[in-house]
């Protein structure tokens, strides 16, 4: 993951320093792009350990269409818990609860759930219903009949509901691409990214999508292609950013899918295994909400 670990460097190096929405601070760089070849092995981080349960599970979830964080929650995948607990704590139902009362909660009551775990029309909404039109649906079969079209793009961002979504879509849009001898390949555009949470975590995630969509539609997973407007390290990430530096990247992990004749629509998490995942011990950070 040299490539990662370059992102790291550059924005270090040529970034400047800013203010944010979160108010943590930032040191931030606007522009950059990464590629990853998957032929070289599934580009999950080394330098650190990265939680590939999660990244599973929260693809699946877009793909579902789902929005409400229950089906995450109750697989034990946290990353989405903060922000609808900071919109419970607005509410008049909020009684001074902690984040993890919040989160037992979501567990134990799908009325609560329902009421208080939804996060609006974000990723997985627009993929299957923007404004009416399912983008994945289309884009699978548009790949299977049109494979040589420019056309193979899915928007997450959609004007008409960013006042809705509990957090506007960070990777906002993406498009495939089919090579002349069967290759699939994938470009992300990512409005904004959090260096060290975020960004190892979207490396995989659509890295792990590429893969999906790769074996619907009979070719083979090329280049991931990651595109990012503001690539941004938060002041309170640095030394974690600087402690992966130092450390030397091991051997990429194997991506196994078991489609076993199923459909993209139908792959469980079962069905989706890493093997010989090798990486330095994990490092912490808080989320700026």
């Amino acid at each position: 993951m040299k490539q990662y670990l370059d992102l790291v460097k550059q924005i270090f190096e040529t970034g400047e320093k800013r203010l944010d929405r979160t108010n943590t601070g930032t040191i931030s760089k606007f522009g950059t792009q990464s590629r990853y070849d998957l032929r070289d092995g599934f580009p999950l981080v080394t330098t650190k350990k990265v939680f590939f349960k999660a990244i599973v599970h929260e693809i699946l979830w877009f793909i579902s269409g789902d929005t409400n964080i229950k089906y995450l929650v109750d697989n034990k995948v946290n990353i989405w818990n903060e922000w609808p607990y900071e919109i419970y704590k607005k509410s008049k139902d909020f009684k001074n609860e902690s984040l993890e009362e919040f989160i037992q909660k979501i567990k134990e009551s799908k009325r609560f759930a329902d009421k208080y775990g939804d996060l609006g029309p974000v990723y997985g909404k627009q993929w299957r219903d923007f404004n009416g039109i399912d983008q994945f649906k289309n884009l699978i079969n548009d790949i299977k009949e049109n494979p040589f079209s420019r056309r193979h793009i899915i928007s997450a961002w959609n004007p008409a509901e960013i006042k809705q979504m509990a957090l506007p879509p960070c990777h906002s849009l993406f498009q495939f691409y089919v090579s002349k001898d069967g290759f699939l390949d994938l470009q992300l555009y990512q409005r904004s990214g959090d260096i060290f949470l975020g960004v190892p975590f979207n490396i995989a995630s659509y890295s792990l999508l590429l893969e999906l969509v790769a074996s619907e539609c009979n070719l083979k997973a090329r280049y991931f292609i990651h595109t990012i407007g503001d690539a941004h390290i938060y002041s309170n990430h640095v030394e974690q950013l600087k402690a992966q530096l130092i450390r030397e990247p091991k051997k990429l992990a194997t991506l196994k899918i078991n489609s076993n004749n199923k459909s993209i629509f139908d792959i469980k998490f079962e069905d989706i295994s890493l093997e010989d995942y090798e990486s330095h011990p994990a490092l912490k950070g808080a989320v700026a909400v």
